[in-house]
């Protein structure tokens, strides 16, 4: 498995897919072709069929200036290899210097094709979780501890950053009030949900509203460009700081306890990486939410100090609770119902954790099982669930 710094990256949303890969595309090709006086970018599946709610030409042009760059949205081609493939031609006088197909595989990654996969490479030999279970209990390491062994001691400082980030985007979305642009006229709801408190409020209404007023609050960061920390990806960015900025308040664990746990997260998130997706153009929102679901259960167990066996309980509940779960955002936007399941899957990894606390020795699925049947549930998805909004909500909403 690859770093954890390609698994949480730094960057502007809307989406990791279609706005943070096809920008990283498009700066790569402007490198290598530096005497170009203008582009064309050719979009298709997924992309084209939802770039301009995820604002995928703005990202391209924007990558390519100060160079002009049309940009095609093709969404009759079928049989693609990735359903977010992208096509990139260079021009001179006239006169075509280049061209790559470029595949947007998801978590703001790219794959040129023809050529090997993005540096770096894998710097974790092994890649399913009874592995890896396995050999932290020979060796009495906790998944943190497992995760510094592969990469050393300078992951902390990165993921420090990674934290910094994320609180700063939940900062940002509690004090950000008005209408998200796109055309659906979403209100920004974070800042009324954390402030919006009864006399007689219980301690697990309070929970609820602060967690979800903090997923909101990144998700809303996310939808409106801000910058934020794919966690797996950008539509899914709220789960994971949600329920650590909520448990740090609640426990007062220290920032570095916290990175710990964003490791332990981490790693959850790399295995459904490499054995699975984290597309949603690919495998449905499953893969987006239902990962981030999973990465903050797994992530509360750690910070928790819960065992292996039941960190992973905590785990496979959240994924297998999202399985089936459909992609179908409301005209191509992170909006609807984008934001809200970031509230809804933060509450659901709490809940996991807690079943994993009394519940985990009774099990039957083991998390390698539950990302095998991820994978193989979205490539069973009809397509028009996985990120085209042709199907679901996409269709069926009408404005009012």
């Amino acid at each position: 498995m690859e770093s954890l710094t390609e698994l949480y990256r730094v960057g502007r949303g809307p989406s990791s897919s279609h706005t943070m890969g096809p920008s990283r595309a498009a700066e790569a090709f402007r490198r290598a072709f530096p005497t170009a006086q203008s582009f064309q970018v050719t979009l298709y599946g997924s992309l084209a069929k939802t770039g301009r709610g995820h604002l995928t030409d703005t990202a391209v042009k924007e990558a390519l200036s100060p160079c002009p760059a049309s940009v095609i949205f093709n969404t009759e081609a079928a049989q693609l290899r990735h359903p977010n493939t992208m096509d990139l031609e260079a021009f001179r006088e006239g006169e075509r210097l280049g061209a790559w197909r470029v595949y947007s595989v998801g978590g703001g990654k790219i794959e040129i094709e023809g050529r090997p996969a993005e540096a770096p490479q894998d710097v974790y030999p092994l890649d399913a979780f009874g592995e890896i279970k396995a050999y932290c209990q020979e060796k009495e390491l906790r998944l943190w501890q497992f995760a510094e062994e592969q990469e050393g001691p300078e992951l902390w400082n990165y993921l420090l950053e990674v934290w910094k980030q994320m609180k700063t985007a939940i900062a940002l979305g509690l004090r950000a009030e008005g209408t998200l642009r796109g055309g659906l006229n979403v209100q920004r709801k974070a800042k009324y949900l954390y402030r919006q408190r009864h006399i007689d409020e219980t301690a697990e209404t309070r929970e609820n509203r602060i967690v979800c007023a903090y997923a909101f609050a990144v998700s809303e960061e996310n939808a409106g460009g801000g910058v934020i920390v794919t966690a797996p990806t950008c539509g899914a960015c709220g789960v994971l700081p949600a329920v650590m900025a909520y448990k740090q308040e609640q426990h007062g664990f220290s920032d570095l306890e916290v990175a710990h746990a964003l490791a332990a997260a981490g790693i959850i998130g790399n295995l459904i990486k490499t054995n699975a997706s984290i597309s949603g153009a690919e495998c449905g929102c499953q893969a987006e939410i239902g990962s981030a679901c999973s990465m903050a259960a797994a992530g509360l167990g750690e910070l928790f100090g819960m065992d292996l066996d039941q960190i992973e309980y905590a785990a496979e509940v959240a994924m297998e609770h999202h399985l089936g779960l459909t992609c179908d955002p409301i005209g191509g936007l992170v909006q609807i119902p984008c934001i809200e399941r970031n509230a809804v899957a933060a509450m659901r990894a709490i809940n996991a954790l807690s079943l994993a606390n009394f519940l985990t020795y009774t099990r039957k699925i083991s998390f390698d099982l539950v990302v095998k049947t991820m994978y193989e549930t979205g490539r069973d998805l009809f397509s028009k669930y996985r990120e085209t909004s042709e199907g679901g909500l996409a269709k069926l909403y009408q404005a009012t």
